[in-house]
């Protein structure tokens, strides 16, 4: 058996996963982008090859109460568009097998190239394994898999890693391929915690809610939440926040009870807090979210309130070079009972604020950069309007791809449109002006048994369809979750802000019909 004794002693000259070998290997292979990305990017018609690794290599604990969490892998088949370029490929990485119905449904979406020409081009691989491990950590442990991503980039192409985040796994992925990622060092992880970012937003000077960060224990959180009470007389609740909490379901709320002096508060809190504070995600216990607390720490901040609250986002990128570049900003929209689930955004944020958060979010990223950032990430912000204007308070860093990625990169991909930061608005090449909502969470339980199939034929019976002609329309995303969970996601782009909105509930009001039991 030779060919086995050769692949494990390659196997076992790799350095050890975490160790000083490993990074210096991946700092070599980061080094050699800013090149690649000078040299290649620009250039359409370049031989190049993007291995797309989907993985939401996240805490496993909290990503396991999103429902359908696992067709979150399905968010970056908008990288698929890429493949507009005639010589560019895609290896598209995969916990499951995705279905080949829906791979036709977005090489469909491509403009200007045949489905036939782009499937030559792609590259699906899967690791036949649903469980809820990331799926770089999948990948990891199968040697055989990385051996057929390597043998799939063709001889002469450059080659780079897109990602959803980058952790020390993916840099593991990224020393054993040879290649490098378009993303942040994980070594940078701090600055993207809720903790980090306090600490960023404070060397750019941009307003956060008053808090405290890099907390630890409980009497730590006790203290916190004591002190702003006692700073703040008013404030009716404090948000606990761990620090690699996402999607707000790592956030937990306590309200101050009105009943208590401002001398028994503290006593009040400290035999009260493990009692009386209510995690955002429903079916995490207080004892669980505690517990993660003491292994994750995290923050305290003050709940801001306002009778006109909205929470924008910027999506930022920092390229290889070091440019910084201001994306989108956005709307959140956002649930539950204290507005703390994301669910949604409009594009772009408000006429009234954009242009001020953009301001904010360039400050902050010119502090990430200093610090050796790269890639896209996004910064959460919320707006409460005052009688002098609106006051922006920034609450999050997210050093990753996020929920306002994939929409934006399908709007961009689709229009072959721009985006301009001045004016906060995104125009296509005829300078029609473009919006959108999009969502992750077009759900009913009648939705249930829906295959991809059955979805796409009733998007075309109901032409509910992305118009190249046109340029606006409706795409759906997440379509695998569709049959089990009833879930998918959906981006709707409209010449206004109305437009866009009426194609979504548009898109239910079809669905709604279809299922409805006769």
């Amino acid at each position: 058996m030779p060919g086995r004794i050769l692949f494990d002693h390659c196997h076992s000259c790799l350095p050890a996963p975490g160790s000083a070998e490993e990074m210096l290997a991946f700092k070599k292979i980061q080094e050699g982008f800013a090149s690649q990305f000078e040299l290649f990017f620009p250039d359409n018609h370049a031989n190049k090859c993007i291995v797309v690794i989907p993985s939401l290599t996240l805490d496993q604990e909290v990503l396991a109460k999103v429902q359908g969490a696992l067709h979150y892998e399905e968010r970056l088949l908008c990288l698929l568009m890429l493949l507009r370029m005639p010589r560019a490929r895609v290896i598209y990485v995969s916990s499951m097998p995705i279905d080949e119905v829906i791979i036709d449904y977005y090489l469909h979406l491509l403009p200007g190239i045949t489905g036939y020409h782009a499937r030559e081009r792609l590259t699906l691989l899967s690791c036949y394994d649903s469980s809820q491990l990331p799926l770089t950590q999948k990948i990891l442990q199968r040697p055989r898999l990385i051996e057929r991503i390597k043998n799939s980039i063709p001889a002469g192409h450059v080659a780079h890693i897109a990602c959803f985040n980058t952790t020390a796994y993916e840099r593991t992925l990224a020393v054993r391929l040879s290649l490098p990622i378009y993303g942040c060092d994980p070594s940078l992880v701090y600055l993207g915690t809720k903790s980090g970012s306090r600490r960023v937003f404070m060397k750019a000077g941009v307003h956060m809610p008053p808090g405290a960060e890099n907390l630890q224990h409980y009497d730590d959180i006790v203290h916190a939440v004591a002190a702003l009470k006692d700073m703040y007389p008013e404030l009716k609740k404090a948000v606990i926040k761990l620090n690699d909490g996402f999607s707000g379901d790592g956030n937990a709320i306590l309200e101050y009870p009105d009943h208590i002096s401002a001398k028994e508060m503290y006593n009040w809190i400290h035999h009260n807090l493990d009692k009386k504070i209510r995690p955002v995600a429903g079916d995490l216990s207080i004892e669980t979210f505690l517990e993660k607390f003491r292994l994750m720490e995290g923050i305290v901040e003050a709940f801001m309130e306002g009778k006109e609250k909205t929470s924008p986002s910027v999506q930022c990128r920092i390229n290889p070079l070091g440019e910084v570049d201001i994306i989108s900003t956005h709307d959140q929209v956002l649930t539950g009972d204290t507005g703390q689930v994301f669910v949604g955004a409009h594009f772009p944020a408000d006429e009234a604020y954009r242009s001020e958060i953009a301001v904010l979010a360039r400050r902050i990223a010119e502090e990430l950069k200093k610090e050796g950032v790269l890639g896209r990430f996004s910064i959460d912000f919320v707006s409460v309007k005052e009688p002098e204007g609106w006051k922006h308070y920034a609450i999050e860093i997210n050093l990753r791809k996020g929920g306002t990625t994939h929409p934006f990169l399908m709007l961009q991909f689709l229009t072959d449109g721009h985006y301009d930061e001045t004016t906060g608005v995104f125009e296509t090449p005829g300078k029609q002006v473009r919006y959108y909502y999009a969502s992750d969470n077009l759900q009913r339980d009648s939705y249930k048994g829906l295959s991809p199939q059955d979805l796409i034929d009733i998007a075309m019976f109901h032409e509910l369809h992305f118009d190249g002609a046109a340029q606006k329309g409706v795409m759906f995303h997440m379509i695998g979750a569709l049959s089990q969970y009833g879930k998918m996601g959906v981006v709707c782009i409209g010449e206004s802000p109305e437009e866009a909105y009426s194609f979504y509930t548009r898109t239910f009001e079809v669905l709604d019909a279809e299922t409805v039991i006769k």
